[in-house]
């Protein structure tokens, strides 16, 4: 069973704020799902294939990269909540001394 110490580490990474009922029942759901993970350990796969390619047999699916023209530059800064001179506006990420 999970305990409240790897929920809490769990919901700190993912950057979550638990109550105490929803830690218990984050307890109780996950351990239900590591329970059901470790169900499909005992499952005997002698004799299947490898799913090292689960989408279409034996290839990629999706389309070829090819190169195409640009969009225009207007067409572009449209789109941008703010742009000077042909360049994208965007706030300062470091502040100077």
């Amino acid at each position: 069973m999970i305990d409240d110490r790897t929920v809490a580490h769990v919901a700190r990474l993912s950057r979550l704020e638990l109550t105490d009922e929803e830690r218990e029942r984050f307890r109780v759901q996950l351990g239900s799902i590591l329970e059901h993970f470790q169900s499909l350990l005992a499952l005997d796969l002698t004799g299947a294939p490898d799913a090292t390619h689960a989408g279409a047999e034996g290839g990629n699916v999706l389309r070829d990269d090819t190169p195409r023209p640009c969009l225009p530059l207007d067409e572009v800064m449209a789109n941008a909540p703010a742009s000077e001179n042909g360049y994208f506006v965007v706030p300062p990420v470091i502040e100077g001394e």
